[in-house]
């Protein structure tokens, strides 16, 4: 089992090998959820994410004969990046095994680290199964992604870290895959504050770690959002840990994930990936949960895909009713077009995409369907320009 001497032994380890990422208050967060909110920069690790403490905490243990055979590594991605680049740094030959769907980002620059990068399988497990059947092959060494004392040791310095600067939190709020990451830092924190509340965040398409510690049967979904913790299978020295140290497990769905990313990108003005974000989900989805209370999140990953969070940016502002969709009916004839895009332009509404609709609709023969997206200020905003349009004789209403 994992004690805190491990972890503070870890930490002397990585000591001059990491960044040392800020800890911090995050006021408008905390108005927002009602919570005092600190937030633990781990995207700010030099492969954006916290991966790497636990990756160069195994590396540097390996013996000699160990490091001239090299490693073998199976990740989505965070832990594919932090294992290349500290097998670069150390002089190791570093072979990842990602599944098929991983972003092309995370896939480019762990090539960049110069491992040889095996694509394989549609799934985690997958691509887990043909990482051990190469380590056997060719005789490396497997570096586990979260099923590994050594790793658990090393991600759990960020627990160590965050009570050194803020030593009263009264609750961390850590996101759970495999269970690397909330089993390293429970232990820490747990040894250092007793009385401290651990709470594990599980996105609920992949809840294989709250089925096995409170045995629900949740159904796994095939994709989310949160690929880093999209696991599953919980991993069996974490999930002892857990049910050990961890106070509570919570659900978080896509939805609240994409807001709190977009929160964090318009409040903190920082980039997290969807399971840097879960924390800060769990905060929005259960207020009352968290209320009064000084809270801890680690912001545990920064790598997401270009056209992922552009998608969700856009998802997050028709959420905000600032991008909206409305449908105006009108008579088909010369200027009514016009007349549409100016009232919408009079109102204070940018206009993004416009749909001249005259087969597909119900309407009769003589009439025609506009749809416009456009950018408003809000949903106060929306209603004005229904309202201006109104006044000028054409119908209108918004389309979800």
């Amino acid at each position: 089992m994992i004690e805190l001497k491990d972890i503070q032994a870890a930490a002397a380890r990585l000591q001059g090998q990491l960044q040392e990422t800020p800890f911090v208050a995050s006021r408008t967060l905390s108005d927002i959820v009602g919570a005092h909110v600190f937030l633990k920069f781990e995207n700010l690790q030099f492969t954006a994410s916290f991966k790497e403490r636990g990756a160069c905490n195994k590396l540097v243990q390996l013996t000699p004969e160990e490091q001239q055979r090299g490693v073998v590594a199976m990740s989505a991605g965070n832990h594919a990046q932090g294992v290349a680049y500290h097998a670069q740094r150390l002089g190791l030959h570093a072979v990842i095994v990602m599944p098929r769907f991983t972003p092309g980002v995370k896939v480019e620059r762990t090539r960049g680290f110069g491992a040889e990068i095996v694509l394989h399988g549609d799934t985690l497990d997958e691509a887990r199964a043909h990482a051990f059947a190469l380590a056997e092959a060719r005789h490396l060494t497997f570096v586990h992604p979260y099923d590994d004392a050594d790793i658990i040791a090393g991600q759990g310095t960020v627990a160590l870290e965050m009570l050194e600067e803020v030593p009263d939190l009264d609750t961390l709020v850590i996101a759970i895959g495999g269970g690397g990451l909330i089993s390293g830092m429970a232990t820490a924190a747990k040894a250092i504050n007793p009385k401290i509340e651990v709470i594990g965040v599980q996105t609920s398409r992949f809840p294989a770690m709250f089925n096995a510690i409170k045995g629900t049967q949740h159904p796994q979904g095939t994709s989310s959002i949160a690929e880093g913790i999209a696991v599953g299978s919980p991993g069996k020295l974490p999930q002892t840990i857990i049910e050990r140290l961890v106070d509570d497990l919570l659900l978080v769905d896509e939805g609240d994930i994409e807001q709190a990313i977009v929160m964090l990108l318009e409040v903190e003005k920082t980039l997290v990936e969807g399971a840097g974000a879960a924390g800060l989900a769990a905060l929005l989805k259960y207020p009352e949960r968290f209320k009064g209370k000084r809270v801890g999140l680690v912001l545990c990953g920064g790598n997401i895909d270009p056209l992922l969070l552009a998608a969700i940016i856009e998802r997050g502002m028709v959420r905000a009713g600032r991008l909206a969709r409305i449908r105006v009916s009108a008579r088909d004839v010369p200027g009514t077009l016009a007349k549409i895009t100016a009232t919408v332009a009079d109102a204070g509404a940018n206009i993004d995409e416009v749909h001249h609709q005259r087969a597909f609709t119900t309407l009769a023969a003589q009439n025609v369907e506009v749809e416009l997206v456009i950018q408003t200020r809000g949903p106060q905003h929306i209603a004005d320009v229904l309202a201006e349009l109104a006044k000028v004789g054409l119908e209108a209403q918004t389309v979800r």
